[in-house]
C-alpha cells in the first residue's frame, strides 16, 4: 500500500494527517536553513563532506550530462555537479522548501555558479519534468522528510534516462550495536542541545533525530528502489552504517 493511500504518516515519532507533514517539514527547513552548512558541519563532524564525495565519484557524470539534484538545499552537490557536466550541461537545484532554494542559490552564486545550473521548487513526488529528462538524479539527506517516498523513487525513475543512475545517500541503519547505542545518545541528547545553541531551534533537531529513525533500512530501501523500476539497485555502508548510499540503474 502506498504511503498516500493511508489517512495518517509519521512526523518523527508523531502520527499525523498526511496532508499535514508536507507543511511541517517545511516549517522546520525554514528554521534552520540560514545555519544549515554550520550545523551539518557540527553534526557530522565534517564528515558529511566525504559522504557528498564518494556520491560525487558514483555518479559517473561526464561533460554534458544533464543532472538532477532534487532535495539539493544550499548545493553542495550541485557545485561539483556544476563543474563535472561544463558548459554544455545542465544541473537542475529542486528542493521542495523556498527557504532552502534561496540559500542554494545565494551560496551557489557567491560561488560563481551561473550559466548551466537551473532552481526548481518542486515535490519529489511529483517531479514537473518530461520522461527520460536527466542522466543522473541525486537525493541527499531528503528522502527520510518525503511523505510518500515510493511515490518519490517512482517519479525519479520516470524523469530518468534509459541508463541512468539515481543515488540516494541517506541516513540509515548502524550494523554494530554499540555503535548504535551511541548514535542514539549523540542524537537524542546532543543533537537538540546543539540545535538550540547554533541555531536557537532544538525542536527541528530533535525532529530530524526522529526522522532518521523512521526511515527504512538499507534493504528496505534497497526493495523499494527494486519496486520503483531501477535494476541493479546496491547500497554501500558508510561509517558503519551510519550512512548509506544507495545506487540504481533505469536500464
Amino acid at each position: 500500500m502506498s504511503q498516500k493511500d493511508q489517512r495518517t504518516t509519521h512526523f518523527g515519532y508523531q502520527q499525523v494527517d498526511v496532508d499535514e507533514k508536507a507543511s511541517r517539514v517545511a516549517h522546520v527547513f525554514d528554521s534552520v536553513a540560514s545555519r544549515y552548512d554550520v550545523m551539518n558541519d557540527l553534526m557530522s563532524f565534517g564528515i558529511h563532506r566525504l559522504w557528498k564525495r564518494l556520491t560525487i565519484e558514483r555518479a559517473g557524470v561526464r561533460p554534458g550530462h544533464s543532472v538532477l539534484d532534487i532535495a539539493g538545499g544550499t548545493g553542495d552537490l550541485t557545485l561539483k555537479f556544476s563543474r563535472l557536466v561544463g558548459p554544455r550541461g545542465r544541473v537542475v537545484l529542486a528542493d521542495i522548501n523556498d527557504s532552502m532554494l534561496n540559500v542554494g542559490r545565494d551560496k551557489l552564486i557567491d560561488q560563481g555558479v551561473s550559466g548551466n545550473v537551473e532552481y526548481v521548487q518542486a515535490n519529489a513526488e511529483t517531479l514537473p519534468f518530461p520522461d527520460n529528462t536527466f542522466d543522473c538524479i541525486t537525493i541527499a539527506f531528503g528522502l527520510r522528510n518525503v511523505t510518500d517516498k515510493d511515490a518519490a523513487l517512482r517519479s525519479m525513475t520516470r524523469v530518468l534516462k534509459p541508463g541512468g543512475r539515481v543515488l540516494v545517500l541517506e541516513f540509515s541503519k548502524p550494523s554494530n550495536p554499540l555503535l548504535s547505542k551511541a548514535y542514539d545518545d549523540y542524537s537524542f541528547h546532543l543533537l537538540p542541545r546543539m540545535g538550540q545553541m547554533v541555531a536557537g531551534d532544538a525542536d527541528s533537531y530533535r525532529y530530524l533525530a526522529e526522522s532518521i529513525r523512521m526511515h527504512p533500512d538499507q534493504k528496505t530501501l534497497k526493495e523499494m528502489m527494486e519496486n520503483a523500476g531501477l535494476e541493479r539497485v546496491e547500497y554501500t555502508n558508510l561509517t558503519g552504517g551510519i550512512v548509506a548510499l544507495h545506487r540504481g540503474i533505469k536500464l
